[in-house]
C-alpha cells in the first residue's frame, strides 16, 4: 500500500460525517511521504521545532507550534508521542512513530477527540508495523 493511500483512505476518511481539513505523513526530517491536497507547505524549522518538542516535551509551549506559517497554542499531549495544538475552532494533532510524523489538521464541526482518534489510531498501527 502506498503512503498516499494511507492519507486518502485512513486520514482523510469520514468519521460521523466529519473529516480532517488536511493531513500528511512526513519523515522525521520533514520529507513528505504523502499529503492531502490541502496540507500546508511546512518549513524545515517548523519540523525541527516539532521534533525537538518530542525530545524535550514542553519546549514548544512558550512559543507555540507552527505549521505552514499557522500558529497553534500547544495543549495537552502525550510526552514524546503526541503533540496537540489549538487555534480558534480548529487545531492539529501530531503523532510520532518510529520513522514518521502523522499530522492531522481539523476545523469545526470536527472535534479535537475525533481528530485525535484518526491520527493516533493510524500512528499506533504504524508503530506496530515497525514504522
Amino acid at each position: 500500500m502506498s503512503w498516499q493511500t494511507y492519507v486518502d483512505d485512513h486520514l482523510m476518511c469520514e468519521i460521523d460525517g466529519q473529516r480532517l481539513t488536511a493531513a500528511a505523513i512526513l519523515g522525521h526530517d520533514g520529507s513528505v511521504w504523502a499529503q492531502s491536497e490541502s496540507f500546508p507547505q511546512v518549513k524545515p524549522e517548523e519540523i525541527s521545532g516539532i521534533m525537538n518538542d518530542f525530545a524535550e516535551p514542553g519546549s514548544l509551549a512558550p512559543t507555540g507550534l507552527y505549521l505552514g506559517n499557522t500558529k497553534y497554542m500547544v495543549i495537552q499531549g502525550e510526552a514524546g508521542a503526541v503533540i496537540r495544538g489549538k487555534k480558534g475552532s480548529g487545531g492539529v494533532t501530531i503523532k510520532k512513530t518510529n520513522m514518521a510524523l502523522i499530522i492531522g489538521i481539523y476545523d469545526e464541526p470536527m472535534t479535537p477527540g475525533q481528530c485525535n482518534m484518526i491520527i493516533e489510531r493510524l500512528g499506533d498501527y504504524l508503530v506496530d508495523q515497525g514504522f
